[in-house]
């Protein structure tokens, strides 16, 4: 449950302010197993809300209901997240 100024309250949840970095660490399996994988699909879910919030202008702008190769480009562009390869 978020406190003021949407920080997490309680067992140590860092505040959601920005999609977070991926790290070739948190998305290697480890012996811990469960808490690393629980941790990675978590970052993952948060991660592709972003992207898919960043994305909807895209879509609705245009008046359509499919979401295109470039719309997502063009969101993950906006976060700064430059993928190459995919058009325009």
């Amino acid at each position: 449950m978020a406190g003021p100024q949407g920080f997490a309250q309680g067992r140590g949840e860092a505040p959601l302010r920005g999609a977070p970095a991926i790290t070739s660490g948190a998305s290697r399996s480890r012996r811990s197993g469960a808490s690393a994988a629980s941790e990675t699909c978590r970052l993952h879910k948060i991660f592709l809300a972003y992207v898919v919030c960043d994305d909807v202008p895209y879509t609705d702008r245009p008046r359509r209901k499919t979401v295109t190769t470039m719309d997502v480009v063009r969101a993950l562009k906006r976060q700064g997240k430059t993928l190459y390869g995919f058009g325009g």
